[in-house]
């Protein structure tokens, strides 16, 4: 199989990946953690102490395999993912959840796109780590407030996030050393 061929096929899988991660956290914020709130979200520990609605994790890899859907298929990919996962963020969210959900997504991925865009060329691992703390903290600032009115799960949604990312890095690192070797550039 060709490098384009294998590239292509890779980013259009981190790209489902990516997609599906938007129902899954709209599913799990209603349905799965240690404690349901009435009438708010699920919630699931993140740290000693620390709870945060348990969509976090979704969205959390979510911010990472954007910047993979990128890395494969490209900036104009990216964004079209980007508007499609809102739109669609917004078409699942609780109706409660609307609003916010779709605006969180967007805002949070165009800042994950912004700050990864310069700094891929640079060094994968480290553009996926900077953009990916970039865009959860914009998707748990706008999500919460608007969704919640408070930003009391704030520390929870940003340590729950940025789990998912640093699981996702050793992840990343290995992409990024697999694709020296098979001769793998990544698309402009």
């Amino acid at each position: 199989m060709s490098t384009d061929t294998q590239r292509r096929r890779e980013g259009f899988l981190f790209l489902l990946g990516f997609a599906l991660c938007i129902p899954a956290a709209n599913w799990l914020i209603g349905h799965v953690g240690t404690f349901c709130v009435p009438q708010g979200p699920c919630l699931v520990p993140v740290a000693p102490g620390v709870t945060a609605p348990s969509g976090v994790l979704m969205i959390g890899l979510a911010l990472v395999l954007r910047d993979l859907v990128q890395r494969r298929l490209g900036l104009p990919w990216a964004g079209v993912a980007v508007l499609a996962g809102a739109g669609l963020s917004a078409f699942l969210a609780p109706p409660a959840l609307v609003l916010a959900s779709a605006l969180a997504f967007l805002f949070s991925e165009l800042a994950d796109l912004a700050v990864y865009t310069p700094l891929q060329r640079r060094g994968l691992t480290i553009a996926v780590a900077a953009s990916g703390v970039v865009g959860l903290v914009v998707d748990s600032l706008i999500f919460l407030h608007l969704a919640f009115g408070s930003l009391a799960y704030l520390p929870g949604q940003v340590i729950g996030k940025a789990w998912m990312v640093l699981l996702a890095l050793p992840v990343v690192a290995w992409l990024r050393r697999r694709d020296e070797r098979l001769g793998l550039t990544p698309q402009a």
